[in-house]
């Protein structure tokens, strides 16, 4: 019992670890600052191309600017959906999802503006990345942020060769191997596996085996197959998703203006106490917000250059122009209408029924018996109880000023059962920092279940059943997800395999794609919520070094830039 106990401590200690981690350098104020920072900057350095040159990224994709025997392995529009196909996935469903849910509306609008700062970032990126891209020996193209790294940020200081430049490329690199499996891989297939088991009641394993014969097919094909996938599944999943979610907003047409002007309006002044929802702070909304929108559609990141870098093109600003779109279909059209849907249908201030997860629990104490009180204490660490708590037949007892939340509200209902059967629990509840520990006197796993709000997936999928589409809403959510979350996994073996290329050389890329596929089929058939947490912690270690890059290239960025005239 006591080595169980340690066990499930230790585990749960590093869990917390990593998550603190990710929440401090993803919502670090200097990590933000760069990042909207370096696109505030480059919008009124180019003069806001985003608006001026929008018209014009419309026509390149459409093929009518030239570049029809440039060198390269892909057209425009297919390195635009390949790109799109890793930036546009699970979190357009349940990113948004849980942004409202912490910040409410105005997160919204700050991811909106985030989106609109982003485009920028993600032109510039992509035209660096796509100058200093370069030929394989077998006449394929790879790029991305590393080589313009390797080949600009090397000088020379006091007769001696610094290779800063190298080192970045290399830590740029490995991070996107490492994200390769942390963001494209692992809580991919875990998603779908699990949408698909509750849904249709699709066993894991079957899942796992499926996706990844279909996976290798697509991956070992190389970037032509990739992108004859990714052209084909990108349109269709985002008319489909556009479409449905149109069917859920007039089918709450009444709220549809109410729930626009809230988007503005808790802008600058928070979000009240409204239903379930505690309310939310302006700066909250502002850090949710931002927070959601970089992780949506990943500008600054460098990950979308990778693929842009095999496009067709003879010169690198227009490729950029092509990439400006991303963020605004990703964000301004995508995470638009799922956050239109989620207000308009009011599911996200409703509560329901839910088995609570641990990281979303949180017990505390109040300064007195109204549930007002609540809010502050869920934000105040001291407020944290320490304590036992007593059980029985299940029944989570009610004890004066110690309040049961799940995800940031009034838990109600709460009961406590055997995980295995499902039959209901007695004994003490031991809290420690507002956390319920192993329970003493067992060693059998237990879950804990209420009536309480809801975010990310789950979230959305209550907005699509509460429309026309009844229960089958959840069929739609279930469907979405399987496409998203796949079209992502394809994006990001290409990512990983150029990294792959860069750090160990062209015979790489066939043992990186063999052992991808493997641990697709593992992360089906195993619990990876943690490499969510992982993976946004790779993120931010991507985006920093290749900030910093742009942002010491800039003038040989507005010279690209202006060449298109």
């Amino acid at each position: 019992m006591d080595y169980i106990c340690a066990s499930y401590l230790t585990v749960y200690s590093m869990v917390e670890l990593i998550n603190e981690l990710d929440a401090y350098l993803s919502n670090h104020p200097l990590f933000i600052a760069l990042l909207l920072g370096t696109g505030l900057f480059f919008s009124f350095y180019l003069r806001f191309p985003q608006i001026r040159l929008f018209r014009r990224a419309v026509r390149v994709v459409r093929g009518k600017d030239g570049d029809n025997y440039a060198v390269g392995d892909a057209t425009h529009f297919q390195a635009l959906s390949t790109a799109l196909s890793g930036t546009v996935g699970t979190g357009n469903i349940a990113g948004v999802a849980l942004a409202i849910h912490l910040g409410g509306p105005a997160a919204l609008f700050w991811m909106l503006v985030t989106a609109a700062i982003g485009m920028t970032t993600k032109m510039v990126e992509v035209t660096l990345s796509h100058k200093y891209r370069t030929i394989l020996p077998d006449g394929t193209v790879a790029g991305g942020p590393m080589y313009y790294m390797e080949s600009r940020l090397n000088f020379n200081l006091a007769g001696r060769k610094i290779y800063i430049g190298t080192i970045m490329a290399v830590l740029f690199s490995l991070f996107t191997f490492i994200g390769s499996f942390g963001t494209g891989c692992l809580p991919q297939i875990n998603s779908i596996s699990l949408a698909l088991g509750s849904t249709f009641g699709v066993p894991a394993l079957v899942t796992g085996i499926a996706l990844s014969i279909v996976l290798a097919l697509v991956t070992l094909g190389g970037l032509k197959r990739i992108v004859m996938v990714t052209e084909r599944i990108v349109p269709f999943m985002a008319v489909a998703y556009f479409i449905g979610a149109m069917v859920v907003i007039i089918c709450h047409i009444d709220n549809f203006i109410p729930s626009l002007l809230s988007i503005f309006t808790d802008v600058f002044s928070g979000t009240a106490a409204v239903g379930g929802f505690l309310g939310s702070t302006v700066s909250l909304a502002f850090s949710k917000g931002v927070g959601r929108g970089l992780f949506s559609n990943e500008a600054g990141q460098g990950s979308a250059p990778i693929a842009h870098a095999a496009a067709r093109c003879d010169k690198p600003a227009r490729e950029g122009l092509v990439a400006l779109l991303e963020p605004f279909i990703d964000t301004i059209v995508i995470c638009s209408l799922t956050g239109l849907m989620i207000l308009t249908s009011g599911v996200w201030k409703e509560k329901f029924e839910n088995t609570f997860q641990m990281s979303d629990i949180e017990i505390v104490t109040a300064k007195s018996d109204y549930s007002a009180d609540i809010n502050a204490a869920l934000h105040d660490v001291s407020s944290l109880y320490n304590g036992t708590l007593r059980v029985e037949d299940g029944w989570l007892l009610p004890t004066d000023r110690v309040y049961f939340t799940h995800a940031n509200s009034l838990a109600e209902n709460v009961m406590v059962r055997y995980s295995a059967n499902g039959g209901p629990f007695t004994g003490q509840l031991v809290v420690k920092e507002g956390k319920p520990q192993i329970m003493s006197g067992t060693d059998r796993e237990l879950s804990i279940s209420g009536k309480s709000l809801i975010h990310s997936a789950p979230l959305t999928l209550r907005a699509f059943s509460s429309s026309w589409f009844g229960d089958f809403g959840e069929c739609i959510v279930a469907l979405a997800l399987l496409l998203f979350a796949f079209s992502t996994t394809i994006a990001w073996s290409y990512y990983g395999d150029r990294a792959a290329i860069f750090l160990f050389g062209p015979k790489a890329v066939l043992p990186f794609r063999i052992v991808y596929i493997c641990v697709f089929f593992i992360g089906a058939i195993t619990d990876t919520s943690i490499v969510w947490a992982v993976a946004s912690i790779g993120i931010v270690l991507m985006a920093v070094p290749n900030l910093i890059g742009l942002l010491l290239l800039h003038k040989e960025v507005k010279e690209e830039v202006n060449s298109l005239y």
